[in-house]
């Protein structure tokens, strides 16, 4: 379950190193060299260049003004001086859109606003293309302003401190920007990043931040952490702003259920702290021909009137003795996202990013982990080249255009995705799970059989290509190959229910790149998990050498339920997470098998698998295996 992670540091001491060796040895993954490490040189341009300031916020003329019934008004200018204070000199740009979270407006030919104010607002401006907000030393972009007059009732992590009254003006700082303005750009999605503690933030540093640090083709759009920027303990935000001072771009945030105030005891304070100290809980920005639109759809503590209206979500009956989250965007937040598109042109291609995602496989038949407002999100993007990007299920998820599962069918009534949904795995994959690599962090393979990485949407004009990076590998490593046997599956069986109870000696792994006579008669699978493999793509497998044979996918996605279990899994993540802990890859969308003959001759075998996505990009990987005549 996304809600809370497996427990998995009393295995990682005592089985680091074996782990490290099993993973070493094994023939089911080609290694390929890491990406180089950039030069000094091409750090510094991003880094020597980066556009560093605030917001301005001109204080009241020492009157309390008041908040409710108010007009915030303001300026967003061209920063000449790169000093984010505004003069005359320095001339206001028109047609910028600036919000209260509500309300949207744009700016006149003087580049200045006038806003509705209310308590408890964020005030943001969407950065225009070909312009770039100012980021502080830790490249989080600062575009928006709190306004909570009172500050944040109590809260344990502090919240939003008191703002006192009404600024006589917000003023929003840009400078301009070729980067943004290009229509190629690389938008890294970075999902689930959350570490628990100061180890695990090692863990993040080591591994995709490390990779992330090493490129420089994302500096116009940046990273996007789509949520669960920590887990729980917010005390690590500022570890993680010192991660995000190592990358090379503009680094945006929007809030998970693991981002919550959980002492908070109404909805909208329940992401404050987030707010004071990464961003606007949801808003939007350009680039290039590209139109991002960051959402919250974490509604915490949900509530029987709003959320369980319906029925359908038990976990919101009691919000007093036993509060829960639901994927929700809320009335408010509906109306921005409606007003924020009225003003997007129509030939621009619209990322939605969540962490909830607005529909998924992983659960595909849950309220809870799904957006309740899904089809009004499809009214308000109907004829527009969209995508939706997604955290929260630690999974790898590229769904097409038309795909379609029960669970979707059953709670949403959708006959189809009207646009790409993709859900972009996971910087923790398996919350960190598993044994310890000599890289300096956890394998972490996650439920559906995917290693952790980060999610890269190519973008071309208003045309995209998603992009998956394993951590700590090129981009050539995009599959992972294992055999699915009846021995395998009996072992499967065999140590799943050892794990449960740990009773006598645990039941021993089979050799997973041996299969016997009996195997072979009853029904050998020759797996290969594409982590980026959709509806289009192929999968041709051969053996010896031999004609090419094309491999099954298991899950079609034609409106057909979740399979689940030892016959449609994953058998290498399998063999690492019942030995190393973790969830265990019983289903996946994006499995391919072939059966294997069961004549093959004695001795050993080379398969050659070849996997082309739906992009017409092919890849490569090899397996060798053993055939005996016995066990």
């Amino acid at each position: 379950m996304p809600v809370s992670r497996p427990s998995s540091r009393p295995v990682r001491a005592a089985l680091a190193a074996a782990g490290a060796m099993a993973l070493a040895g094994s023939a089911f993954t080609t290694t390929l060299a890491a990406p180089a490490a950039a030069t000094p040189a091409d750090r510094g341009d991003w880094n020597t260049g980066a556009y560093r300031g605030q917001v301005e916020v001109v204080p009241a003329d020492g009157e309390d003004r008041g908040d409710r019934g108010r007009v915030l008004t303001g300026r967003v200018f061209l920063d000449g001086d790169r000093d984010s204070s505004s003069d005359r000199r320095e001339r206001g740009l028109a047609g910028v859109t600036v919000s209260n979270g509500r309300d949207v407006v744009t700016t006149d030919r003087h580049g200045r606003y006038r806003l509705p104010a209310f308590d408890n607002m964020t005030v943001f401006i969407t950065q225009p293309s070909g312009y770039q907000v100012p980021v502080d030393r830790h490249n989080v972009a600062q575009f928006h302003y709190n306004h909570l007059p009172a500050g944040s009732p109590e809260l344990r992590y502090g919240g939003i401190a008191p703002t006192g009254p009404l600024p006589k003006a917000v003023n929003f700082p840009l400078v301009k920007s070729k980067a943004t303005g290009d229509r190629e750009q690389n938008c890294v999605i970075a999902g689930d990043l959350q570490p628990y503690d100061r180890e695990e933030v090692g863990y993040a540093r080591a591994g995709a931040i490390a990779d992330l640090a090493r490129r420089t083709d994302y500096t116009g759009c940046g990273p996007l952490f789509i949520g669960d920027v920590v887990g729980d303990d917010l005390s690590l935000y500022p570890d993680v702003r010192e991660l995000t001072a190592e990358l090379n771009g503009p680094v945006r945030f929007l809030p998970g259920n693991h981002d919550l105030d959980f002492d908070a005891r109404t909805a909208e304070h329940s992401f404050d702290t987030f707010r004071a100290q990464l961003a606007p809980a949801y808003y939007s920005y350009d680039v290039g021909r590209t139109h991002v639109i960051a959402l919250n759809t974490v509604r915490y503590p949900c509530t029987p009137d709003v959320d369980n209206a319906d029925g359908k979500h038990p976990n919101c009956t009691d919000p007093e003795n036993s509060p829960s989250y639901n994927g929700r965007l809320g009335e408010q937040q509906l109306k921005w996202l409606e007003r924020d598109l009225a003003r997007v042109p129509s030939d621009r291609l619209v990322v939605v990013a969540s962490h909830i995602p607005l529909l998924t496989f992983a659960d595909e038949g849950s309220t809870r982990h799904q957006t309740d407002e899904l089809l009004d999100v499809y009214r308000l993007l109907e004829g527009r080249r969209a995508v939706s990007v997604a955290g929260h299920t630690h999974s790898v998820e590229n769904m097409r255009t038309g795909d379609l599962f029960k669970g979707w069918r059953d709670i949403f009534g959708v006959e189809g995705l009207p646009f790409p949904h993709i859900t972009a795995g996971a910087i923790s994959g398996d919350w960190y799970s598993g044994a310890v690599t000599e890289k300096g962090y956890p394998v972490a393979v996650g439920r559906d059989g995917a290693r952790p990485g980060v999610l890269t949407l190519n973008i071309r004009g208003n045309s995209f290509t998603e992009r998956f990076t394993v951590t700590g590998e090129s981009d050539d490593v995009q599959t992972q190959l294992g055999l699915n046997s009846p021995a395998y599956r009996q072992w499967y069986a065999e140590r799943q229910a050892w794990n449960k109870d740990r009773r006598g000696p645990a039941p021993e792994p089979v050799d997973g790149r041996v299969v016997s006579r009996a195997d072979l008669a009853g029904t050998t699978w020759l797996t290969t998990n594409f982590w980026m493999g959709s509806t289009g793509s192929k999968v041709r497998v051969r053996i010896d050498g031999g004609p090419a044979r094309e491999a099954v996918r298991t899950q079609r996605a034609r409106g057909e339920d979740q399979l689940v279990g030892p016959e449609w899994s994953d058998p290498h993540a399998v063999a690492q997470q019942l030995v190393h802990g973790g969830s265990v890859a019983d289903r996946t969308m994006h499995l391919w098998r072939l059966e294997l003959p069961a004549d093959l001759e004695a001795g050993t075998h080379r398969a050659e698998v070849t996997a082309t996505d739906v992009h017409g990009r092919t890849f490569t990987d090899t397996m060798e295996f053993r055939v005996v005549e016995e066990r």
